[in-house]
């Protein structure tokens, strides 16, 4: 990775400030001096039962990002099975870095984009599907929720911190990863999944507007089957998604029946 972080530029900040937000590398966070736990899920109303099944959404009611011809949309052909097996000798830590330099690089790019239509009063929390919020924990540990540029720019910057910080993304020969970053990993990708689950939720219509459709669904097809891959995704998150109307799950699900992601959800 040696060079690869010199050229990460500085995310998108929201024109609104709140408390300075602490982390952890195991993705704990927090808007005071001690830091708080993994931010959560809030469904308007009473927490939906997993048990429920949502009615079919009728075609009329369906997402963009769920409709012809944009759900096919792709820069790429075919499965992205191949792309996401490391190369040979590669160590699977070191791969797993690699790609999540990357993924956080290209998402902050569409965040960079889109940036000027996700303003406080635009989108008043992380919203990913109809009645389901993503929160933030905070310094009393109670779950609040935060507008969604200012979630995301509290990311972003926490996994710039980790990207850079070389007892955690080592990038010097010699160097080894810490026993951790499996979990730090997966605290990263629960992280940005949630962006990319705002992103087509709430702003598809800019990513058309922009032409980037074909670009945005290959990042995140290309994101998903390296999660499956790797046991990367929060299996709490793309349930809550799937419980509470589908959201980007429902998208994968289209993506396997046509064979660019390989099998269902785990």
């Amino acid at each position: 990775m040696s060079g690869l972080l010199g050229r990460l530029r500085a995310p998108r900040k929201s024109p609104t400030t709140t408390s300075n937000p602490t982390f952890d590398q195991n993705g704990h966070m927090g808007m005071a001096a001690t830091p708080g736990v993994n931010a959560g899920i809030h469904t308007q109303g009473d927490y939906f039962q997993q048990s429920a099944q949502p009615p079919p959404q009728p075609q009329q009611d369906r997402p963009l990002y769920l409709c012809q011809p944009f759900v096919k949309a792709a820069l790429v052909k075919g499965s992205f099975k191949t792309i996401v097996a490391p190369p040979k000798y590669v160590d699977v830590n070191e791969w797993v870095a690699i790609n999540i330099f990357d993924f956080y690089n290209n998402l902050n790019h569409f965040y960079g984009a889109i940036v000027e239509f996700c303003g406080p009063h635009q989108c008043q929390t992380m919203s990913a599907a109809s009645g389901l919020d993503f929160t933030w924990p905070d310094q009393n540990k109670r779950q609040v929720s935060l507008p969604a540029s200012t979630y995301i720019d509290y990311v972003m910057s926490w996994v710039q911190r980790l990207l850079e910080d070389e007892s955690v993304f080592p990038t010097k020969s010699g160097r080894d990863f810490q026993p951790s970053f499996p979990s730090t990993a997966k605290h990263i990708y629960k992280q940005l999944f949630r962006i990319f689950a705002h992103i087509y939720h709430a702003h598809f219509n800019e990513i058309l507007h922009l032409s980037l459709e074909a670009h945005f669904n290959s990042l995140f097809a290309h994101y998903i089957a390296f999660g499956r891959e790797y046991d990367l995704l929060d299996a709490q998150d793309t349930r809550e998604l799937r419980t509470r109307g589908g959201g980007v799950m429902w998208l994968t699900d289209r993506w396997a029946e046509m064979g660019i992601l390989e099998g269902g959800e785990k």
